[in-house]
């Protein structure tokens, strides 16, 4: 079953028919816009669609009545993820992707916020709550785009923004290790391999995270390139960099691999193909 489809279905199973009876269309066509797996993918034509998405979710989410929990963290989570890609991979205008990250952000927050035990550990400190969530997805997608966030505000970096987004990943990591690719693996170990030691990096645990990551996932082009863009690259080893972009490029090879995760793996083969330009490597 496509993923956009079984996604569907699972939401009815699980919201029931009298919530799916209020905002029914809308949400179903945005998660058909959202979809990037059915049929040919093609990155150009995906920003109107994921604009379109954006749209649709916030249009509906106004008519998802307090009861509806399930409905009202999925669209809250699709938002949050939304906004974060929209502002990866296509805004290029510094005040449009801050805005992005900010929506994302703030959608992310508003969907742990559905759960009375984050509330409550919020009342002793929000890194607690961070620590007691319960949704892999809001508390992941709430550290990505906290992550872009807070390059556009150091002041809120230096002052714990930094170590919040930490806190995400780890949690994430708790929760769902295997989300999106090994994904709450790879964004702590990209968030371990680029900041500087005095806000919490280390070279050799985002290494190991990162190598996590490619365990869950072959599949997932990105999780080569990170290890040879910020661990490989900075520390001047061009055989292990060569390694990790080759076996990126490897996967842009197979079609099949690439179908798993379109989108990411459009960018992370654009993103191998600049590395190896500067540096290039025999394959």
């Amino acid at each position: 079953m496509p993923r956009t489809l079984a996604t569907l279905a699972m939401l009815i199973i699980v919201i029931g028919v009298p919530v799916i009876a209020q905002s029914p269309s809308l949400i179903l066509k945005a998660e058909a816009s959202f979809d990037r797996w059915s049929g040919a993918f093609s990155f150009s034509d995906y920003e109107a669609k994921l604009q379109a998405a954006l749209a649709l979710y916030e249009e509906a989410l106004p008519a998802i009545g307090p009861d509806a929990l399930q409905t009202r963290s999925h669209v809250l989570n699709r938002l949050a993820q939304g906004y974060f890609e929209l502002g990866m991979a296509y805004l290029t205008d510094r005040d449009e992707q801050e805005k992005a990250y900010s929506k994302g952000k703030d959608y992310a927050l508003e969907s742990l916020r559905l759960d009375p035990t984050f509330v409550e550990a919020e009342k002793e400190s929000f890194r607690a709550a961070l620590s007691s969530a319960r949704d892999a997805r809001a508390v992941f997608w709430y550290g990505n785009n906290l992550g872009r966030y807070l390059n556009f505000h150091m002041m809120t970096a230096l002052s714990g923004g930094m170590k919040d987004v930490q806190a995400a990943f780890e949690r994430a990591i708790e929760l769902d290790p295997t989300y999106l690719g090994g994904a709450p693996w790879r964004s702590l170990g990209s968030f371990l391999a680029q900041v500087p030691a005095f806000m919490g990096g280390d070279k050799d645990r985002a290494q190991a995270a990162l190598e996590r990551a490619i365990q869950i996932d072959p599949s997932f082009a990105e999780n080569y390139v990170d290890v040879a863009d910020y661990i490989a690259r900075p520390a001047k080893d061009w055989t292990s960099f060569c390694d990790e972009i080759n076996a990126a490029l490897a996967v842009g090879a197979d079609e099949s691999q690439v179908a798993e995760w379109p989108l990411y793996n459009a960018l992370a083969l654009q993103r191998a193909h600049d590395l190896a330009a500067d540096h290039p490597c025999g394959n």
